[in-house]
Parts: structure tokens; C-alpha cells; sequence
């Protein structure tokens, strides 16, 4: 190797140096060479091994931890935890020291319920000023058990004199769901962490930002777990401006951001996307925070359009956890999206064959599903009143109460309709009751209720119709006048429209609300005499008329096409095809077949071939001998 840069020494010599210090227990000395060749190749992995140990043996737990924690990547990548916990359960004499890097190296593995006797151990028999840290290690234990594992936390007596002691102690409450009490916790972490980085004279100004950017995550977390989730979204981004170095933090930040944006604001969430994927978070999180960070890669890859990308990873999770529901979920969705409701149905019912355990789940997300698309049919609906009978619908004398969610009452109001409608009217009793129950205000379901039983007994449905409100309560009070003089909209009456109730008769006494218009008389011609009968037939045209005689000139010529509707004078005029098709029908003369006229008027004629020798073609070459006259057809 190449000579280092303290003062020429070789790295070969400062190993002699290292090794000789150690066997003579002066850890000192031999942390102060290891720092030397750490500042020749910091990620030197027996250098960095070599800093802890010595730190270890020099009572600095907490720097041993920095490294550790720091370098984990290094650690890692080679398997070092894995030799770590062979080498310390190999020592021949377990100490207190080897006891601490035992309890560090079982909770880095998620084996909690050892790593939390080994702290049990420690707090009880050690007698040391090391006292504070491995109660704070316990309660960590205690946490991680409580959010990971959903075990009920104990309640081992610790005061929560230090700001990582409530900090855990709150976490507890979290994974049991009591946020209003872990979230005043928290604040008092917050206040108690000001206070000692107050009065430690040798903190920094990054210090207390780095403890308080944790807590006022945490806070944050709370706050969109309530459904806060503008509160939460402002508190993250102001972490986020911090720059915390904290990878891990800033992972777990992002991820949540991306679960508020959901599919809206994607390009903020493909940004917080990279945040995750940062150097070292894999180290750092559990395994419960990758997996659901992963799912959120996935459904972030679908809402972006991102099929191969969603399918991927959804695949991969379902591979490291074959009975997880959430990755097949997500693949459905996913078909979903691409309009393969077939492929997503037969992928659900595929899992379900697989792991009878989930087959409940599935079913009712199928069943969901086939709502949503309207292909509901017998056999799915059967499942629907199976499954609603097994989630604790009664169909017993012994009621169970369960919380029933929105899309839990869809289906059974679902199962309901599809009762009534093939005759199981006792069992869709059962079910409106339940229904009517769970919304004693629902109007509708007590209507269909009183329906039900008014088939099977009145007497029943005759008691129950007493809980409708009253005509009174359900008529609505209007000002007719009031409303008719306001300047809001008005009606236009349609063009030869009816107006319901404009032939009504008026209540007696009661006055017309406007004012009739008075009619204008009608202009008189100047010609008119009043001692002469008018002519009947004046609203006819000419032609139409009774004595209308024809022109004198070409009388036989402009018969075609002139005499009455239905005359045989207009044979010639029904074989002219383009006659027929563009003129319109014209009135019916009176006391003309009417009928036949109305009959057809809304109907396209037929077109029809143009005979020889037909009446039309005279006229054509007889308009020819006119002057400026134009050809027919």
C-alpha cells in the first residue's frame, strides 16, 4: 500500500503500532493510530471494526454507535452483523461491554424479544453512569415491538426524564393508536430536548435541529395519522428545508408526503421519490418501513402510468412475502387500469385458491369490484350474503356487532336488493334492519323495510311505517305569491306547449295574480264591406280554391302536378322522383282524403326509376321551345 500522511509511516507500520497497543490493553493509543489510517481510506472495514472495539473497551458506547450507525452500508455489504453475533455468542466471558454490542447487534436484526431480555439484564445488574442509555435502549425495544410487531407494550416503570425517553415512549402509543397522548408526550420531548441543549455549553447550533427535526417528524406523522394531513404536509416540508443529514429520517418524510399526494401532484412525489432511494436507508429502516415504502413506489408507478415499472415491483414484494395481500392488490389495480377487469378477477380468485386464509378478503374485493363494474350475477351475490354472514351479519337470535365501513354496507345493501328481488324477502329483512340500525334516519331503508314486511306481515310494516315523518314535516312551506313576484327566473312557455295546470280552476275569492292583457282588434282591409259574407275559402291558395278555373294560357300544361291532393290528374307527378323527394307535403284541400296525406308526411319517399315515355319528359321539351327557359329534372 501507499504511505499515508502522517509523516511518511507506511499503513504496514501503523498496523504493528495497532496490534502492539492492543496486546497491551492500551486501547488509547491504538484508537488514535486507527484514526490515521482511517484518514487514508476512511471505509478501511478491519480499521473501522478495529475504532469500535476500541471504543467499546473505552466506555464511548455512544461513538461506538456514530460509527456503527455511519458506516453501516460498509458493515453490511460484507455480512458483519451476521459474524458479529457468531463472534460475541463464541466469547468465552460475557461482559457488560459485550453485553451492550450483543443487545445493539439483536436489535439491528428485528429479534426483539431476545434483544429486550439482554436490556432487562443490563438495567437490572449493571451498576455504572451508563444507566440513562440502556434505559433508552429499552424503551426502543419496547417501541419497536409495539409499532412492528403490535405487541401490547409492558409497562416498565421509566420516568421520562430524557427527551429520547418520551420520544420512545410515545412511539409505544403510536403503534397502539392512542395519538392524542403520544402527541402531548411529544411535545414535552420537544421542550425537554430545548432545555438540555440549552444548558450543555459545548452543543452546536446543528445539534438541537437534528434531535428536534426527529420529534417534529414524529409530530407530523400524528397529525396525518388524524387526518391532518395539510398540518402534516407543512410541518414535513419545513423538515425538509432543514437538511437534516439523517437519511433515514428524510426517507421516512418523503414516503409519507407521497402517501398524502396519493395520485394528485405527482411530480412533487416523483422528487420525494429519490429521497428513499438515498445511500445507506436500506441499513437503516425496518424492514415493515421498506416494504411499505416499496408499495408506495408501486401504486406511485401506477398512478404515472408506469405499468412495467408498477408490475415489477409489485412482483418482487409478493416474492419476498408470498402471503402479503397488498402486492396482488396493487397488480389487480393495476389491471384495472388497463380495462382487464377479466385478468384482475382471475388474478384475485388465483390467490385466493392459494391462500385460503385471505379468501374472505379477496372475495369481498371481487365482489367490490363487479359492483363497481355492474356485472353482478347470481353466483357473485350468493358470495356477497356468505361472506356478509360471516363478518357477523345475524342470522341467528344472537346479534354480533362489528364495525361495518362504508363498503361493508354497500354490500350488504347489495345482498339486500338482490334478496327482494328472488323472494328471500325474511332474509333481506334481516338485512334492512341491520341497515336501518346502523342509520335509524335513513328514510330509504325504512321505506324498503316497510315494503318487505308488508308482504309478510302488515301488522309489522303498519308499526314500523310510524317512525315516517309526518306529511307536515316533509311538506315544503312555499309563498306561492311571494315566489311568482320575486325577480328570480321565469318560465317561457314553448311554442305550442302546455303548461300543467293552466286549466285549473281558480279558488273562489282568489284574484288573478297579473293582469290580462288586453287584445288588440284586428286591422280591417280597405275594401271591406261589412253586409258581404267573406269568403270562406280565402285562406286557401288560389289554386286550391273551389272556383279556381286555371290560367287561360297553356291550360293543359299547368294541369300536371296542379289539381287536388289525391286527384288523378297527378299520376304523372308520383313518377317524378325528384318532385316527390323535394317538395313538401302541401295542406289538404277540404274534404280532401286527409288521412293518407298525414299519414306519410314524416316518412322518406321511395326512389324510383324514371319510365319511358312518361308525361314528364313532353314537359321537358316543351319548356325547351320557351325562351330562356330551363331543362326539368
Amino acid at each position: 500500500m501507499a504511505s499515508g500522511g502522517s509523516g511518511g509511516v507506511s499503513v504496514p507500520a501503523l498496523w504493528s503500532e495497532v496490534n502492539r497497543y492492543g496486546q497491551n490493553g492500551d486501547f488509547t493509543r491504538a484508537l488514535k493510530t486507527v484514526n490515521k489510517i482511517l484518514q487514508i481510506n476512511k471505509d478501511e472495514v478491519t480499521a473501522l471494526h478495529c475504532k469500535v472495539v476500541c471504543l467499546i473497551q473505552n466506555g464511548s458506547f455512544k461513538e461506538a454507535l456514530n460509527v456503527i450507525n455511519t458506516h453501516t452500508r460498509v458493515f453490511a455489504k460484507l455480512n458483519r452483523i451476521e459474524n458479529a453475533l457468531k463472534t460475541i455468542e463464541g466469547a468465552n466471558q460475557q461482559t457488560d461491554k459485550l453485553k451492550e454490542l450483543y443487545g445493539q447487534v439483536l436489535y439491528r436484526l428485528e429479534r426483539y424479544d431476545e434483544c429486550l431480555a439482554v436490556y432487562r439484564d443490563l438495567v437490572r445488574n449493571s451498576q455504572d453512569d451508563y444507566d440513562e442509555e440502556r434505559k433508552t435502549n429499552l424503551s426502543a425495544v419496547v417501541a419497536a415491538q409495539s409499532n412492528w410487531e403490535k405487541v401490547v407494550p409492558e409497562n416498565l416503570g421509566l420516568q421520562e426524564g430524557t427527551h429520547e425517553l418520551c420520544y420512545n415512549t410515545a412511539c409505544a402509543l403510536i403503534g397502539q393508536g392512542q395519538l392524542s397522548q403520544a402527541m402531548r408526550i411529544l411535545q414535552k420531548a420537544e421542550d425537554l430536548c430545548r432545555r438540555s441543549f440549552s444548558e450543555d455549553s459545548d452543543g452546536t447550533e446543528e445539534d438541537p435541529q437534528a434531535e428536534l427535526a426527529i420529534i417534529h417528524g414524529q409530530m407530523a406523522y400524528i397529525l396525518q395519522l388524524q387526518g391532518r394531513t395539510e398540518e402534516a404536509l407543512q410541518l414535513y416540508n419545513q423538515i425538509i428545508k432543514l437538511k437534516p443529514t439523517d437519511v433515514a429520517l428524510l426517507a421516512v418524510i418523503a414516503n409519507n408526503i407521497i402517501t398524502i399526494n396519493k395520485d394528485q401532484n405527482v411530480f412533487d412525489s416523483k422528487k420525494k421519490v429519490k429521497l428513499t432511494n438515498a445511500e445507506g436507508v436500506e441499513f437503516k429502516l425496518s424492514k415493515k418501513q421498506l416494504q411499505a415504502i416499496e408499495f408506495n413506489k408501486a401504486l406511485l408507478a401506477m398512478y404515472t402510468n408506469q405499468a412495467e415499472q408498477c408490475r415489477k415491483i409489485s412482483a418482487s414484494l409478493q416474492s419476498q412475502s408470498p402471503e402479503r395481500l397488498l402486492p396482488v392488490l396493487i397488480q389487480a389495480a393495476q389491471l384495472c387500469r388497463e380495462k382487464q377487469h377479466t385478468k384482475a378477477i382471475e388474478l384475485l380468485q388465483d390467490y385466493s385458491d392459494q391462500h385460503p386464509e385471505n379468501a374472505a378478503e379477496i372475495k369481498l374485493t371481487m365482489a367490490q369490484l363487479k359492483i363497481s363494474q355492474g356485472s353482478l350475477d347470481y353466483f357473485t351475490m350468493i358470495n356477497i350474503i356468505m361472506l356478509t354472514e360471516i363478518y357477523g351479519w345475524n342470522d341467528s337470535e344472537v346479534v354480533v356487532d362489528y364495525p361495518k365501513s362504508t363498503a361493508h354496507l354497500s354490500l350488504i345493501r347489495e345482498a339486500a336488493n338482490f334478496k327482494l328481488k328472488y323472494g328471500r324477502k325474511k332474509e333481506a329483512i334481516s338485512d334492512l334492519e341491520q341497515l336501518w340500525k346502523q342509520n335509524p334516519k335513513d328514510i330509504h331503508t325504512l321505506a324498503q323495510l316497510i315494503s318487505a314486511y308488508s308482504l309478510v306481515d302488515p301488522e309489522k310494516a303498519k308499526a314500523l311505517s310510524k317512525h315516517l315523518p309526518s306529511s307536515d314535516s316533509m311538506s315544503l312551506k312555499v309563498d306561492v305569491e311571494a315566489l311568482e313576484n320575486s325577480p328570480g327566473a321565469t318560465y317561457v312557455r314553448k311554442k305550442g306547449g302546455k303548461v300543467a295546470g293552466d286549466n285549473q280552476p281558480k279558488e273562489q275569492g282568489q284574484g288573478d295574480l297579473k293582469k290580462k292583457k288586453k287584445k288588440k282588434k284586428g286591422k280591417l282591409p280597405k275594401n271591406y264591406d261589412p253586409k258581404v259574407t267573406p269568403d270562406p275559402e280565402r285562406w286557401l291558395p288560389m289554386r286550391e280554391r273551389s272556383y279556381y278555373r286555371g290560367r287561360k294560357k297553356g291550360k293543359k300544361k299547368d294541369q300536371i302536378g296542379k289539381g287536388t291532393q289525391g286527384a288523378t290528374a297527378g299520376g304523372s307527378s308520383e313518377l317524378d322522383a325528384s318532385k316527390t323527394v323535394s317538395s313538401p307535403p302541401t295542406s289538404p284541400r277540404p274534404g280532401s282524403g286527409a288521412t293518407a296525406s298525414t299519414s306519410t308526411s314524416n316518412i322518406i319517399p321511395p326512389r324510383h326509376q324514371k319510365p319511358a315515355g312518361a308525361p314528364a319528359t313532353k314537359k321537358k321539351q316543351q319548356q325547351k321551345k320557351k325562351k330562356g327557359g330551363k331543362g326539368g329534372w
